[in-house]
């Protein structure tokens, strides 16, 4: 009889036991596993840490951290993160200073600036890759990841068979656009209008003229092209302040203003030639080999415009600042 007790107490007890120990050892597989994520994180972040390198903003005083190869002369040199930070603070400085702004009664301050990666193009900064810490007093923030890499231009270029008597009425105009590659839109044919980066020693009409040579093989010169965004954008101004206007902001379209500094002013032309020629731009191939562009042309009614363009930006922005203007005789 205690034989049997004994048995049946022992295959009680057993499943107990052993569950007990299962989850010891899982407990302890798992606190052995975190300790070691918790190492090679903590290594990680010491190695991030050691080969980064801090200092303070000359004039605004605030902590600038480095990736490892970049110097402070590089960066202060910059001229994207020279016309951002400018732009920033200024505005940063009108919630004071202006009673009606929304921010006016616990202002934001830009505490700091990590730069987390930088591409070069040859010797030179092409593109950071920041993140800038913007709170207030109660510890509210701004969004303050930023991709920069400084303005584009972009090209409207209109042409009119030269048998047109009269180009203020006509509605027979072409405009040239660009099929390209575009590795970021995940495109190989992406329909577009002109445009390019501007160099650090360029004007943007230069920059506009020089990308009309190279992408559509004609030649303009820069006092020729009429600057479509700061025809608008001046008549905006001359009717009194609103929201963001006092900001010092550019003449021109912000395409992605959440993430990126890049503002483009449009440029236009509208040029008179001969019919016979329109169709020798179609299909044309242009663009630098030497740079890695691949272009076709593509000779568009300007009617059409707008949908022949339709996912791009700059292209649409052109048609709407075009239109915009012509309804009020500046174009």
């Amino acid at each position: 009889m205690c034989r049997r007790w004994l048995i049946i107490t022992t295959l009680c007890i057993m499943p107990i036991i052993f569950s007990l120990f299962y989850q010891t050892r899982s407990s302890i597989i798992t606190r052995n596993s975190l300790s070691i994520l918790f190492t090679k994180t903590t290594t990680a972040a010491r190695m991030s840490s050691s080969s980064s390198s801090t200092f303070h903003h000359p004039q605004h005083k605030f902590p600038i951290t480095l990736p490892e190869g970049l110097t402070q002369e590089t960066v202060l040199n910059f001229n994207p993160f020279a016309t951002w930070l400018s732009t920033l603070t200024h505005s940063l400085s009108l919630q004071s200073i202006n009673p009606s702004h929304p921010f006016h009664s616990d202002p934001y301050t830009l505490r700091s600036i990590t730069i987390q990666s930088y591409d070069l193009f040859g010797p030179r900064l092409g593109f950071l890759k920041l993140q800038s810490q913007i709170t207030n007093s109660a510890g509210d923030f701004l969004p303050g990841a930023v991709f920069l890499r400084g303005p584009s231009v972009a090209m409207l270029v209109i042409l009119i068979p030269d048998d047109v008597l009269d180009t203020k009425l006509t509605d027979e105009r072409y405009v040239l656009l660009t099929v390209q590659p575009r590795v970021p839109a995940g495109s190989l044919e992406f329909v577009e209008l002109p445009a390019g980066m501007v160099d650090d020693e360029g004007t943007f009409a230069g920059a506009a003229a020089k990308e009309i040579k190279e992408e559509l093989g004609l030649v303009i010169e820069a006092d020729e092209l009429t600057d479509l965004s700061k025809l608008a954008l001046s008549q905006k101004e001359e009717g009194g302040e609103g929201e963001g206007e006092g900001e010092g902001l550019a003449a021109a379209v912000y395409p992605s203003p959440g993430g990126c500094d890049e503002f483009i002013p449009i440029f236009m032309h509208e040029k008179k030639v001969p019919r016979e020629q329109l169709k020798e731009w179609t299909g044309k191939l242009t663009g630098l080999r030497e740079h890695g562009e691949r272009i076709t042309l593509k000779l568009v009614r300007m009617q059409d415009l707008w949908k022949e363009g339709g996912r791009d930006g700059k292209t649409l922005a052109a048609v709407t600042l075009w239109e915009g203007l012509r309804r009020e005789g500046k174009v």
